[in-house]
């Protein structure tokens, strides 16, 4: 069965946002793990992107596909993202870890060592609401190759 990891940077604080990544969390039946990385020190915005990164890959798991999201990458419809799933599925792939930058973005270390880039439209979202986005995004994609109604 195929393990999925975010890791993402920042702490989800109580709130709307952590309560909808809670119901998504629990409605997947596929191998789940949430990672929270943070750096509390002030540094600028480059030096935090380097530190940010540093944290982000302790987090991800050995022999992941990794998976940055990020603004350039790839717009894939929910019916392409789930058929992107099936592929590393029939790949044999085990583990799939999606990475979610701070504020400022990933770093170009993670950019480049990435497998896929995947973005989540042409807008620009906080951080904190990707990371649901996503969670709902995976939820989808179970719900399409389990062909449950609840992508229609």
């Amino acid at each position: 069965m195929m393990k999925f990891t975010i890791v993402s940077v920042g702490r989800m604080k109580k709130g709307p946002e952590r309560d909808l990544c809670d119901l998504y969390i629990k409605r997947l039946k596929w191998s789940f793990t949430l990672e929270e990385v943070e750096e509390k020190n002030p540094l600028g915005p480059n030096e935090m992107k380097k530190k940010e990164a540093e944290f982000l890959m302790e987090k991800v798991p050995e022999g992941a596909l990794l998976i940055a999201m990020d603004q350039n990458g790839d717009i894939l419809s929910s019916v392409e993202f789930a058929g992107k799933i099936s592929d590393w599925q029939n790949q044999n792939i085990r583990n799939l870890a999606f990475v979610i930058g701070g504020s400022n973005g990933l770093d170009i270390t993670i950019l480049n060592k990435a497998d896929k880039k995947i973005a989540l439209g042409k807008m620009t979202w906080p951080h904190m609401l990707a990371r649901v986005m996503l969670l709902e995004q995976l939820y989808r994609a179970q719900s399409i190759l389990g062909k449950h109604p609840y992508h229609k």
